[in-house]
């Protein structure tokens, strides 16, 4: 870990919440940077491990950017604005705290839809200070983009999809989860991931489905498909899941079915969830419906209901387990509150 740069991440007023969901995913994964601190006077002075999943992990919890940077010896490394809102775009409050970090020599890292460095403000300063912005989501320029070619029928692995009945319901929690469980038991498996959060956390192999323009998703997530066959020549490739394929806001899970043409897929879904994340007005669909609805739409199965226990004591997780078990006549956990070595 010596030579992974050092990160704080910023997640102002939404650490454990929804809208925070890339600062929780580092907190409990990266393999790309060392978190040291989160930034969230909300829990100022709280280990962001008990405050997210009650386990500790070290990983203090700050009011602002100056005393995250004062807990510290050195400068760190990067900055990493840990927010994924609706809007897409960080408030003014938030660019002073980038100009601030900038000015202090940490390079800028963002998942944004609004690329920071095409901001003549932010890359006038990062070019003054020598630091860089990497906009995670900027997708390569057009001439480079390719469509749908066919070579996902040459992959030999088996692909098996994390989908959702929503959006921000833990697709890419389960999906690192159980790319981790596989390689623990001797399966080697590749996780491609398909949004900011996991290319964040050091996903090797992956696209950022939600910026590239729709004609070229597919291609894009079959190069990235490919490239982890021929890179890595595993067993299995796990697929981030974006969205929902029934959510009417989102066409990503569209892509993803068609692109990476999984032989599989887990969906996760949250039990006290009622309404739609972000759209009140839209009620959240029954699992089976949702699962008949991935399976008439591409030649493919599912084989698995992960739970999102949002909102759950550990009784009430029990017996989701057990009811949709039946329900459905699947298998069905928690992979977070039932770790893998219960499977």
């Amino acid at each position: 870990m010596t030579d992974t740069p050092t990160a704080i991440v910023y997640c102002e007023g939404n650490f454990a919440k929804i809208d925070g969901k890339t600062a929780n995913g580092l907190v409990r994964h990266s393999q790309a940077y060392r978190v040291l601190s989160v930034i969230d006077s909300t829990y100022g002075g709280c280990d962001s491990g008990k405050v997210l999943d009650n386990i500790a992990n070290q990983v203090p919890i700050f009011d602002d950017l100056d005393a995250a940077v004062a807990n510290e010896a050195t400068i760190p490394d990067t900055f990493i604005y840990g927010m994924a809102p609706a809007s897409g775009r960080m408030s003014l409050e938030d660019r002073e705290v980038v100009l601030d970090a900038i000015t202090l020599g940490m390079n800028i890292v963002s998942g944004l839809h609004e690329f920071l460095s095409d901001d003549k403000e932010l890359a006038g300063f990062a070019k003054i200070h020598d630091v860089t912005i990497r906009d995670i989501r900027k997708p390569r320029p057009n001439p480079d983009l390719r469509l749908l070619d066919g070579s996902i029928g040459d992959v030999q692995a088996i692909r098996i999809a994390v989908f959702g009945t929503d959006c921000a319901i833990g697709k890419r929690t389960t999906a690192t989860i159980l790319t981790g469980a596989l390689n623990a038991h001797g399966i080697k498996t590749v996780l491609v991931g398909t949004g900011q959060t996991g290319l964040m956390q050091g996903a090797k192999y992956g696209v950022a489905m939600d910026s590239v323009p729709p004609q070229f998703c597919c291609g894009e997530l079959e190069r990235a498909v490919v490239a982890a066959s021929e890179g890595e020549h595993p067993d299995v490739i796990v697929i981030e899941g974006q969205g929902a394929l029934s959510h009417p806001a989102f066409c990503t899970s569209a892509f993803i079915l068609r692109g990476s043409q999984p032989h599989a897929v887990i969906l996760q879904h949250a039990p006290k969830r009622k309404r739609r994340c972000d759209f009140p007005n839209m009620t959240m669909p029954a699992p089976c419906d949702e699962i008949t609805l991935i399976e008439a739409f591409a030649n493919t199965e599912v084989i698995g209901m992960t739970i999102n226990h949002e909102g759950m004591n550990d009784v009430e997780i029990s017996k989701a387990i057990t009811d949709y078990n039946c329900k459905l006549y699947l298998p069905v956990t928690d992979a977070l509150n039932r770790p893998p070595k219960t499977w």
